[in-house]
């Protein structure tokens, strides 16, 4: 079997500081990451309004989102949809969460993302990132980086707040630093 040699993936480090980026939101305003906040923060990158399995997730998100706010997270979920097909999603599935947009794929790069094209123009018209979870200390620097190549693989939430509780409670440091 002959396998073609590509050039590696930048990965997203263990620890390293997550990078200051702006994203706008449905509903107007921007949101942003990087740096020291007062919170946890908890990111959620998601594929686009053509993807069912991001609604399934970020229903679960919607259900759970008091849960991560009272263990001291702050939530942002973003994809590289315009802002029509966000704000139609929005509506759709009623999440009260923040929803940021037009993710530039340079910010995806910088996440150490998996990019990919659409498979035809009814999925969507234009590149998009990957299914990435970054759980980002107050300090601004990634305690959890959970990035996949595809939408089937991605953090169980309930699991995933189980341990960022005992993490914190912990004062745990990031792990795979090796």
């Amino acid at each position: 079997m002959n396998v073609p040699t590509v050039a590696p993936r930048e990965r997203f480090p263990a620890a390293a500081p997550i990078p200051a980026l702006s994203f706008p939101l449905v509903g107007g305003g921007d949101a942003s990451i990087g740096g020291a906040r007062d919170r946890w923060t908890l990111l959620v990158v998601y594929r686009g309004r053509h993807c069912p399995k991001c609604k399934t997730y970020l229903d679960k998100l919607e259900a759970m989102q008091a849960e991560w706010e009272a263990a001291g997270f702050d939530i942002l979920t973003v994809s590289a949809d315009p802002a029509d097909r966000a704000e139609a999603d929005v509506q759709e599935f009623g999440w009260t969460f923040p929803v940021a947009h037009s993710m530039a794929e340079r910010d995806m790069r910088a996440l150490g993302l998996y990019v990919s094209d659409p498979l035809s123009p009814e999925e969507t018209d234009r590149r998009f990132a990957e299914p990435g979870i970054f759980c980002i200390r107050p300090d601004g620097r990634a305690q959890i980086v959970a990035i996949s190549n595809g939408p089937a693989a991605r953090p169980d939430l309930a699991d995933l707040l189980a341990g960022m509780k005992f993490t914190i409670e912990t004062g745990r440091e990031p792990r795979g630093q090796v």
